[in-house]
Parts: structure tokens; sequence; C-alpha cells
């Protein structure tokens, strides 16, 4: 009869309402406790250090996050001199920066050799411990971290705000939990260094001020 519809028809306008109520949950976002700044630094000589350095973009939710992690270069594909830096948003990566200039960083120093099979690795899970927020009660003494490609020795460095002696059992508590999540070897320490003894211009070592 005209005033019946066939049975596909019927399972059609189902499965579109089915949809309809569907769809508003699958574009909820998830936030994250803090927002988060993508930096950029190429090495130009014929530019300064700051002209050099580029703040990318910014993202404040699980998503934002991926989407933006899976559209730029990986680390290990920078040119030598380059960097990366993610910070929370306000924060920006020089030891000059208020938020950091009393603090220091946790240092993972990996040879070029490691370039492909570690050190895409190391940053990733460095930045999910940044933005999961799994240093816990010292998160807030997170800053931001670093990588940087150079020639012989790549590193990446977890900053935080304050060296202090004073906030020694953070700053180890910090190092244990990257050195457990990044699964490093007892041999393999990774190293605490102020942005005070970095910034010593005539200093051709730097001395760590811990060693986990």
């Amino acid at each position: 009869m005209a005033g019946n519809k066939p049975e596909e028809d019927k399972e059609t306008e189902k499965s579109v309402e089915s949809t309809s109520t569907e769809v508003p949950d699958l574009l909820i976002k998830h936030p994250l406790n803090n927002s988060w700044s993508l930096w950029y630094f190429e090495n130009d000589k014929k530019k300064t250090w700051l002209q050099n350095l580029k703040e990318i973009t910014s993202f404040d939710t699980v998503e934002d996050f991926w989407s933006v992690y899976n559209h730029i270069k990986a680390a290990s594909e920078l040119k030598p001199g380059c960097d990366y830096c993610l910070f929370k948003k306000g924060i920006r990566p020089m030891w000059e920066d208020a938020a950091n200039k009393q603090g220091g960083r946790w240092l993972i120093s990996l040879e070029k050799k490691h370039r492909t099979s570690e050190l895409d690795n190391c940053w990733l899970e460095i930045l999910l411990l940044m933005i999961g927020e799994a240093f816990e009660e010292h998160t807030d003494e997170v800053c931001g971290a670093t990588v940087n490609i150079r020639p012989k020795m790549d590193k990446i460095g977890l900053w935080t705000a304050n060296a202090d002696k004073s906030k020694q059992d953070i700053v180890l508590a910090i190092g244990r939990k990257i050195k457990e999540r990044l699964k490093l070897p007892l041999n393999q320490p990774i190293q605490y260094q102020s942005h005070s003894d970095s910034a010593i211009k005539n200093s051709t070592v730097i001395k760590s001020t811990y060693s986990i």
C-alpha cells in the first residue's frame, strides 16, 4: 500500500536516527589539565637565536595533541641543529623565562646511531608523561621539554621549575619516573643540570646536580 514504507527504508531510518544520536559523543574532546605550546627552533646562522625560535601552535585536548603530533615531522627527521620544544602555554623555552630561571633539566643523551630506533619513542613518552600529568603531585614543577638534534649526540631534556636543594626529593622523583617510563637500563644514567650552571658561558663541562 502507498502508506506503508518498505522494510529497507524503515531500517535505513533507524540507522540514521541511531547515528544522529551518536555523532555528538564522537565530537566530544578530552580536555588536558594544562594548555601546551609547541615551539620549533631552526639553526639559521643569518638570524638571532630569538628569531630562529617560533611558536607553532597550542592545544589543550588529547585529540588536538595527536592531531599536532601526527602532522609534524618526527624528531628524528629534523636537521642537525634543530629543536622541538613543548612547554606549558605561557612559558617560553628559554632559561631566562620567569618560570624556568630558577630551575633545571633532566637530560637524556642518545648517540646518533640510536636516532631512528630510540629517539622518537623516548620523545613521545616524555610528551605523554607531561600532558598526561603522570608526575602526579609534582606536575606543577614540570615546565616543558626539549629535543635537540645534533650531529653526534641528540638530547632530550625535561625542564623543572626549581633546582633548589629544598626541592631535591621532588626533582629526584621526577627523574625516577622518567627513567622508569623510558625503561632505561641501570648503566644508562640520566643527569640533572641546573640552568644557572648551564648558562655559564666559559664552562666546557656542565656539572650535574643529580644522576640516577
